[in-house]
């Protein structure tokens, strides 16, 4: 199915879409380099913290540790909709079999 007849048809509500959520969430993870941004927040988080801002350190701290999370929890939404909107996407997380796509009768 190409990504035109996959939006046409999802918008008619003509087909069932499966998103694997651990997959989607490792997937959206890598995308946006999630380690890589979480590490420096939590480590700015730490130093003010330190500096005597303990309670401007701590809410840092707190961001850089449950955005991730929330970012993660919210993956499967996210891909659909990317999937929808790029054919790219649509073609990588097919591909992958992150998202399946069966039709409905």
């Amino acid at each position: 199915m190409t990504h035109a007849e996959f939006a046409a048809a999802y918008a008619r509500g003509k087909v069932k879409v499966e998103v694997d959520p651990q997959g989607a969430a490792r997937f959206l993870s890598a995308r946006l380099l999630l380690p890589l941004v979480m590490m420096p927040v939590v480590g700015i988080g730490i130093a003010l913290a330190l500096i005597g801002w303990i309670y401007t350190g701590l809410v840092v701290l707190a961001l850089g540790i449950i955005a991730p999370r929330f970012i993660k929890r919210s993956a499967q939404h996210f891909l659909l909709t990317q999937a929808l909107e790029s054919p790219t996407v649509y073609e990588e997380v097919t591909k992958t079999g992150l998202l399946r796509v069966r039709t409905v009768e």
